[in-house]
């Protein structure tokens, strides 16, 4: 049994910003599970790439990551353009990878699951219904909220979305995509709609602007750590969510596991890539706020 399961594509990465122009790997796969590889967990990465980028998944099993990592036709690709604000992003879609399926998820037996869906095919609902049966489901939102036309990632309805997130406890969306699922324009009614749909904790970024949490009737704020310089938000909020989830199943409470999370996000903006430090390094984060 794991403490832990993300399930999500590792992805082929373009990040461009005024200063520099980087290829990586990225995806939600990447940064969540590069920002819990040196915690305390028993940890399992389900992913999927082309055999061409198989190189990436032994990458991070030689980091001591443990991985499923199923075959897929072509590996995703985006384009990730920056302006002088990190807040804001223009994506590009060049390639698409296969979707999982129920089949590769019968062995897996875990207390959460995480997913990252990147585009909304990635992740079937029947696939979300399956999992809420084995554990507690964490789910993404923004790959459902996303289409792709031209190669452009344009937003999109989620026509399943009251039927998948009725499996939902832990729910990850930015403002603009909580407004997007919910019709809401302000945070305090749009989390109040998911929590009728049975979303259980809805975790709401905004940026360099904080985040907030609401679980059993109350919101909480959480305030957003400056980091000492901007380097890279690419991952961002998988990181926050890996932070979480993580200080979640160590028992804290909401508004703990917020500022966790929101620590070891700063943090990985001060550097390219994907956050691959240790929990101290986060303790020490807050303890200096606080």
């Amino acid at each position: 049994m794991y403490n832990i399961c993300c399930i999500g594509h590792i992805t082929l990465d373009k990040v461009v910003t005024p200063h520099a122009e980087r290829h990586m790997a990225g995806g939600t796969a990447l940064y969540f599970t590069s920002a819990l590889q040196n915690m305390d967990l028993s940890y399992l990465l389900v992913t999927s790439v082309a055999e061409s980028e198989m190189y990436e998944v032994d990458a991070l099993r030689d980091s001591g990551i443990e991985i499923w990592a199923y075959p897929s036709r072509n590996t995703v690709y985006f384009e990730n353009i920056y302006g002088e604000n990190l807040d804001n992003r223009t994506q590009n879609v060049l390639q698409q990878a296969d979707p999982f399926s129920v089949a590769q998820l019968k062995e897996v037996e875990a207390s959460i699951f995480h997913l990252g869906p990147l585009l909304a095919s990635d992740i079937p609902t029947e696939l979300i219904i399956y999992l809420a049966k084995k554990g507690k489901v964490s789910l993404d939102a923004q790959g459902y909220l996303r289409k792709v036309q031209n190669k452009k990632v344009l937003p999109a309805n989620w026509p399943d979305k009251e039927k998948a997130l009725a499996n939902v406890t832990f729910l990850k969306a930015d403002e603009t995509e909580l407004a997007v699922l919910t019709g809401c324009k302000s945070v305090e009614d749009g989390v109040k709609v998911l929590a009728d749909w049975g979303v259980k904790e809805s975790v709401i970024t905004n940026g360099s602007q904080g985040s907030a949490i609401y679980y059993n009737g109350q919101l909480y704020p959480i305030p957003a750590y400056p980091p000492q310089q901007l380097e890279d938000a690419t991952g961002c909020g998988d990181t926050y969510m890996a932070g979480y989830l993580y200080s979640r199943s160590k028992g804290h409470d909401v508004e703990q596991a917020g500022n966790f999370g929101a620590a070891i996000a700063s943090l990985k903006m001060e550097s390219p890539g994907p956050f691959t430090g240790n929990e101290n390094e986060i303790i020490e984060l807050l303890a200096k706020t606080y």
